[in-house]
């Protein structure tokens, strides 16, 4: 039991260390990238749950994310499909390249809440829609990113309101034989 304490000690100290924003980051985009690493964990989690592979993070599947939802906050509204009418699977594909590969697929799921959104809240929200629940339990998905955005006064859909956006793009690619 005494060992135990020094342990328990030194995973406080190393959790409150990975918790810190990194240098240069503000306290609101560390708290979106906090949503996000909740987001995957609890993904990931339900996953198991049942019975499916974790989904590894994907950063150009991220870099989709982020886009989109930068795009959806900026200009006030909210779809999969891009602001100039792009499919969000185009939009994808610029980050995500099919090329070579044999087979490539890509989903989405899109949620946001005001003023905040908690992970469990958004996962929640996602298994009560069927499109979004088949999303996060397809076996066919390999890869994740993520993307979390608030914004303080969102235009639009959002009619001036403090707004959480998050955006999950989910792929699967298998490389030419």
């Amino acid at each position: 039991m005494r060992r135990a304490r020094p342990l328990l000690l030194l995973l406080a100290v190393t959790a409150a260390v990975l918790a810190a924003p990194a240098a240069g980051e503000n306290a609101a985009t560390s708290q979106q990238r906090t949503l996000e690493r909740q987001l995957l964990g609890q993904v990931n989690s339900l996953r198991a749950q049942h019975g499916l592979r974790p989904l590894r993070l994907s950063r150009p599947l991220s870099a989709a994310a982020k886009r989109h939802s930068l795009d959806m906050a900026e200009r006030g509204f909210f779809s999969h499909t891009s602001a100039d009418g792009t499919a969000f699977w185009k939009r994808i594909r610029r980050f995500y390249s099919a090329e070579g590969f044999r087979s490539w697929r890509v989903g989405e799921n899109l949620v946001w809440e005001s003023p905040a959104l908690p992970a469990a809240d958004a996962i929640s929200m996602w298994m009560k829609s069927e499109s979004h629940r088949a999303n996060l339990l397809s076996p066919a998905w390999r890869e994740v990113g993520i993307s979390a955005v608030r914004s303080e006064t969102a235009p639009g859909v959002y009619r001036g309101l403090p707004a959480v956006i998050v955006t999950a793009d989910f792929g699967a690619r298998e490389k030419s034989s």
